[in-house]
């Protein structure tokens, strides 16, 4: 049996991709547990982008019984046969062609990650064709599957950060291309599961951390390199990538008809300013801070999955240590910022 994700297993420091990419894909017990009732296998549509890839391990060392099977254009050379290596089948497909979508094979339970973010301004369109046409066509080919999308906190208008932000009753009211597309995503699936009685659910996530990427990283390379913190966005909810993966994957087990939406996110709203010192702390140097908090951003309350699945295993304080440590031994990173301090939707 392979080890659990548990606070008591996590070691106090990282070092090494090899030793991230396990700790990121190690599956909590509940996982294990759910995934030990749930019937068919496993498809994930999008899965070589940053976060995908551990997420189809972590399937796969839950339940390694079932099929995963990982579905991506696999641009990037050597992402198909890294998951092939973990017992992951692969089929390369363009979303964006229905014809090729309709051959892929109908597997029971469905987790959605394509998606366009960054660039969106640069070619709203394309946007706009990844995050509707393709969950459209998805939505029908996968009808009689269990659907679990992933979505984003930018569907919310933005929230006051000290009343813990927006449950998943507010509707959504989104600012930017981006955004909106997103909501399209959304209805796109909605729409599916009440015509065809499809069960899903749509994954709000919020701020993901890995060492090579993040929020946390975002603000620990400001302090390390003595940059100034945008800090008007001064709170961000984060969950260790582990974490998040876990429980959107147990979200196939808590599918509703139709299917309705789940913030996945950290339990607590954390300040930046105070990560921003405790990283200051770390590396000895003094943060520097650029504007003034504003009471309201992108913020949502996770209550509902913390009935569902509980805390988070990993706090914030020991992703903070991970993250410090990361960056000031020059660890390996993806250069692709966040961008969490953004307000107006241009991303």
């Amino acid at each position: 049996m392979s080890e659990r994700l548990t606070f008591d297993t996590v070691p106090d420091l990282i070092e090494t991709e090899e030793q991230l990419e396990e700790l990121v894909s190690r599956p909590t017990q509940g996982l294990v547990d759910d995934f030990a009732t749930l019937d068919g296998d496993i498809i994930v549509l999008g899965v070589a982008g940053k976060v995908g890839p551990s997420l189809a391990r972590m399937a796969k060392r839950a339940a390694p019984e079932k099929r995963v099977i990982g579905v991506a254009r696999f641009s990037e050379a050597g992402s198909k046969e890294e998951l092939e290596g973990f017992g992951i089948e692969t089929i390369r497909c363009d979303l964006l062609d229905a014809d090729a979508v309709a051959q892929l094979p109908k597997v029971k339970n469905v987790v959605y990650m394509a998606g366009k973010k960054f660039g969106t301004n640069d070619d709203p369109s394309f946007a706009w064709a990844m995050n509707t046409m393709v969950p459209a066509t998805v939505a029908s080919h996968f009808r009689d599957s269990r659907i679990v999308a992933f979505s984003t906190l930018c569907v919310y208008p933005f929230g006051v950060f000290a009343h813990n932000g927006w449950d998943e009753r507010v509707q959504p009211r989104p600012v930017g291309d981006y955004a909106n597309s997103c909501v399209g995503r959304e209805r796109a699936f909605e729409y599916g599961s009440h015509v065809h009685g499809t069960p899903g659910r749509l994954a709000r996530l919020n701020y993901a951390i890995d060492l090579r990427y993040g929020v946390l990283h975002d603000i620990a390379s400001w302090v390390h390199r003595g940059e100034p913190i945008p800090i008007r966005t001064g709170h961000a909810s984060v969950i260790w990538q582990g974490d998040s993966n876990a429980q959107i994957l147990r979200c196939l087990k808590h599918c509703t008809v139709p299917t309705t939406p789940i913030n996945i996110g950290g339990p607590e709203q954390a300040s930046v300013r105070a990560i921003a010192h405790a990283f200051g702390e770390k590396f000895g140097k003094a943060p520097i801070f650029e504007g003034e908090e504003e009471p309201t951003g992108w913020a949502n309350s996770t209550f509902q999955a913390q009935r569902l699945f509980g805390y988070p295993n990993v706090p914030l304080a020991r992703m903070i240590d991970w993250v410090a440590h990361w960056v000031e031994k020059g660890g390996a990173i993806y250069g692709k910022p966040t961008r969490y301090e953004v307000r107006d939707g241009l991303f």
